[in-house]
């Protein structure tokens, strides 16, 4: 993959390691899991119920903001055919325009869905850079994607509205009860 892969919509992808360094991994699961129990699993948000419905959600439960930090969620706003939103969990903040996403049920995995991503780029690609557009990593094409995903923004930390952000996941193994939901292999 060439770093002219990666420049979008006059925002330059800069980064300091070697392409290979920075390959996503994508990890195949037996089971179908959806965005929204994986992103509550790493991040400890208590929010229930479709992506679409998380920031209405969170309004006055936890702190939300426009700057992306590790350990938040990524809400992204319903869009063309992703009727329902998408959740995911900032693994890592890169710069001020990529982060990596830990996310599930994003692309198509050996032409399945319902699969994890670990550390995937999103990029920025606001005009004003405030992380109200995003191009995402799809692991057919390895590349970011030509979508502009619209989001509301970075649901942080696990509480009351002000708490600080959670800086890592919840949980580093997988709950028992997320493995008896989701089988073994996520």
């Amino acid at each position: 993959m060439s770093i002219s892969r990666i420049l979008i919509a006059g925002a330059a992808f800069a980064c300091a390691v070697s392409p290979a360094a920075i390959a996503p991994v994508a990890a195949q699961s037996s089971s179908y899991l959806q965005c929204v129990p994986y992103a509550r699993e790493l991040s400890g948000i208590q929010i229930f119920g479709n992506a679409r419905t998380w920031w209405d959600q969170s309004d006055g439960r936890y702190a939300r903001g426009s700057t992306p930090r590790q350990g938040a969620v990524m809400v992204f706003k319903p869009h063309r055919s992703m009727r329902l939103g998408h959740v995911a969990y900032v693994s890592e903040v890169v710069d001020s325009r990529t982060v990596r996403l830990t996310h599930a049920n994003w692309s198509r995995i050996n032409g399945r869905r319902g699969q994890i991503e670990r550390n995937v780029p999103a990029i920025d690609v606001s005009a004003n850079n405030d992380w109200s557009e995003v191009r995402v990593w799809y692991h057919s094409i390895q590349a970011p994607g030509g979508t502009h995903w619209p989001l509301h923004g970075f649901i942080y930390g696990s509480g009351d509205a002000g708490t600080p952000p959670v800086t890592k996941p919840a949980r580093s193994e997988p709950s028992p009860e997320f493995i008896a939901a989701f089988g073994e292999g996520f």
